[in-house]
């Protein structure tokens, strides 16, 4: 981090008790490998510091102190530190990258949910002006705001705290997935027409369904063609699994949809009860499937993995229907799933699952 000039005033000195400590660490990031996180070490930090006006400054940070809203910040190695209340500055960035732990050998392969939790934010200032930028997930305390920019296309982040003094609003935009999900289908005309239309869909290349899908950044795909070979032996497909940027269950998923398989929202689509109702709710989880709707002698079915569905057609109760595939997000049916209940469920769905259709176009997430 290059050093920047310092500051036009002195930082104020404040009396602190360098043993003074709060028990106090610095949040996960909110997404789902947050706990695989690995461990930082309890020593000095490089980091930048913001004054309100916009000056900036590089030091070492000491001590980081939110129930007294005060941190320490060293200027060069041997200087005295100095305490610095949250209320004089209105960003911290951290120069040391924190990584996600490393996966045990044999261990399974998580995707680093990178295009699913990274989105931008944008900060209005009391003082006036913006503060923006790119992170997975933020975490809101009393004292400010916590954000983690991503690094390596998600395998690390870089920490930044704003106060809530310098805060007027906070606004984050859409994550890569929720971004393709507005272009997924949504209603039940949509729905069969986009299954009409399936024998005469162009196949799309794999990083575009990828994207489509929302399994990762435009960015990642960007940086991921130009780091092949162009006599690269290793699929796309492949190179990204093998980088952890993927996991083979969204690889299949995808593969699929390059094929045509039309993409559903379970968030708008209305699902339909009385085609729940072919399915009991063990074979549902068993098989992380999610009938939609059925259309005469057709049971449409959302599953993330076209391999379920010769199994589930084999199931006795559909042999008179025939059970047709298309893609929903994985985390969305377990959702989905989760709202139906986990008590009174045998073959039928039972009466309260029509209070879950809370509106037309909606099925309840409760």
């Amino acid at each position: 981090m290059a050093a920047l000039p310092t500051l036009d005033t002195p930082l104020p000195i404040l009396t602190l008790d360098p043993e003074q400590t709060s028990g106090w660490q610095w949040p996960l990031p909110p997404f789902a490998r947050s706990q695989a996180m690995a461990p930082l070490e309890d020593v000095t930090t490089p980091c930048r510091i913001e004054t309100p006006n916009g000056a900036a400054v590089d030091g070492q940070l000491v001590h980081f102190d939110v129930d007294a809203e005060v941190l320490r910040f060293e200027l060069a190695n041997g200087a005295t530190p100095l305490a610095l209340p949250f209320s004089k500055f209105r960003r911290l960035s951290l120069g040391r990258p924190w990584s996600l732990a490393r996966r045990a050998p044999g261990a399974p392969q998580e995707r680093v949910t990178t295009a699913a939790q990274e989105r931008s934010y944008c900060i209005e200032l009391a003082l006036g002006g913006n503060l923006s930028g790119r992170t997975l997930g933020h975490v809101e305390e009393e004292c400010g705001y916590f954000f983690f920019s991503p690094l390596d296309d998600g395998a690390a982040v870089q920490r930044i705290f704003v106060p809530r003094a310098a805060c007027l609003s906070l606004s984050l935009g859409k994550s890569a997935e929720e971004q393709a999900a507005e272009r997924w289908v949504g209603t039940r005309e949509q729905l069969l027409a986009a299954l009409e239309a399936q024998p005469r869909v162009k196949i799309k290349p794999l990083g575009e369904a990828l994207v489509d899908l929302g399994f990762i950044t435009r960015g990642v795909l960007e940086r991921a063609i130009a780091d092949q070979h162009p006599e690269r032996s290793v699929p796309l497909g492949e190179d990204l699994v093998g980088r952890g940027l993927l996991s083979r269950a969204d690889l299949r998923t995808a593969l699929a949809h390059k094929m045509g398989y039309p993409l559903v929202d379970l968030t708008r689509f209305p699902v339909d009860p009385e085609a729940v109702c072919k399915l009991s709710q063990r074979v549902m989880l068993e098989h992380n499937v999610l009938p939609l709707l059925q259309d005469g002698e057709r049971l449409i079915v959302a599953v993330d993995d076209l391999v379920r569905v010769p199994r589930l057609q084999s199931l006795r109760g559909l042999t008179e229907v025939k059970v047709v595939p298309v893609l929903a997000s994985r985390s969305r049916i377990s959702l989905a799933l989760a709202a139906l209940g986990t008590d009174r469920w045998a073959d039928h769905v039972p009466m309260h699952l029509k209070l879950l259709v809370t509106a037309p176009g909606t099925f309840s997430r409760r």
